[in-house]
Parts: structure tokens; sequence; C-alpha cells
């Protein structure tokens, strides 16, 4: 699998009082698969973008590995900095298979391109906790995927209820506008990233 497997759209902003987003995506192909995932940097400003790049970069410098194997990379790395929540998911080479996991409040959406899941799509289940805080027993779920599958992540400045703006036949970079424009809270930074899996062909 490589980038050119997925299709993407990226949308955010910062809040209004800051010029720096603590809200950050990841996007990283790896032998074997590729790795996409949001984080949210507790607060706002420096700190809190400062925070998520040091996790970003602790993904990127170990993508191959398992989702919880980089949570608790990120964990480590974290603990003299300030916190990070975060969503990841791992599309898997040639498989049809994505892994996800999360801790905090990052949320994530698969939503089936033939119809199999309900409008509001397959949800992430996140674990409760911070990254670099204070982080539980953390699991990755592994689930099967076709092309025309979407995963959709988006941070706590957007409002539950985007899963529905996912149009099958939508362009993911159109998708992540219009959820950020109907959904953002406007009051905090706000992130979505959207993936379509093309499949192997593409």
């Amino acid at each position: 699998m490589s980038l050119h497997s997925l299709e993407l759209g990226i949308a955010g902003h910062a809040s209004a009082q800051e010029t720096l987003s603590g809200d950050r995506h990841v996007l990283c192909e790896f032998p074997g698969g590729v790795l996409v995932g949001l984080l949210d940097g507790l607060g706002h400003g420096f700190s809190a973008s400062e925070a998520a790049r040091l996790a970003a970069e602790t993904l990127v410098e170990h993508a191959q590995e398992s989702l919880v194997s980089l949570i608790n990379r990120c964990h480590e790395r974290l603990r003299p900095e300030r916190g990070v929540v975060m969503s990841l998911a791992s599309f898997l080479d040639r498989k049809g298979l994505m892994a996800w996991a999360g801790v905090g409040n990052v949320e994530g959406v698969l939503v089936r391109g033939d119809g199999r899941s309900s409008p509001e799509g397959e949800t992430l289940l996140v674990r409760p906790g911070v990254v670099g805080i204070r982080v539980r027993s953390v699991e990755a779920k592994v689930l099967p995927i076709r092309p025309g599958d979407t995963l959709v992540l988006a941070t706590d400045g957007i409002r539950p209820g985007f899963a529905q703006r996912v149009g099958r036949v939508v362009p993911a970079q159109r998708i992540a506008e219009q959820i950020l424009l109907h959904h953002s809270k406007g009051t905090d930074d706000a992130l979505v990233m959207v993936a379509r899996y093309r499949g192997e062909a593409a």
C-alpha cells in the first residue's frame, strides 16, 4: 500500500484567540502500509502546538510499529511536556485491513462505501486518558476495508454528527471542508482529516 491508495482531505483552523493550532495531522507511508492520525495538544497556542509536534515526530519515526506501541512511545516522549489526545489508523499492505486506536477525545468514524454501515458510520472506541500524562490499557481494533470506505478523524473543536456529511461520491477534500464549515464550534482549535480507501489497483 502507498499514499496513492488513499484519497485525502484535510481542513482546520486555530481558535480565534491564537495564531498557532494545537491540532496536528500525521500522514506517513511505511513498509507495509500507511499511518494516518490526528493529535490535539492540551490547551491552546505554542505549548499545545509543541506537544502535538513532538508526538507527530515520534509517530513518523516509528510508523511501522503497532498502534499500541506508537501510543506508548508518545506517552514516554511527552512525559516532560504537555500531553496530547490522539486517534490513529494504519491501513495495512494488501490485506484489506485497517487498524485503529485512540486515547482521549479525537473522534473517529468509518463510513462504508457500499452502505454496510449506518449513516453515522462505525465509531472508534477511544480510551480515556491523555498521552504523556495518564494512559490506561490501549487496544487496537482491526477492521476489514473495501474500496470506497471512508475514515474521518476530528478533534474536539468539531461538533458530533459530522459523519452525515460523508457522501460516497463527494471528494475527500470537499468532505473535510464541509465538516469544518458546518460543524466547527468556532471557539477551539479544530481539525478534520478524511481518508478514503481507493484500493490497491488505484
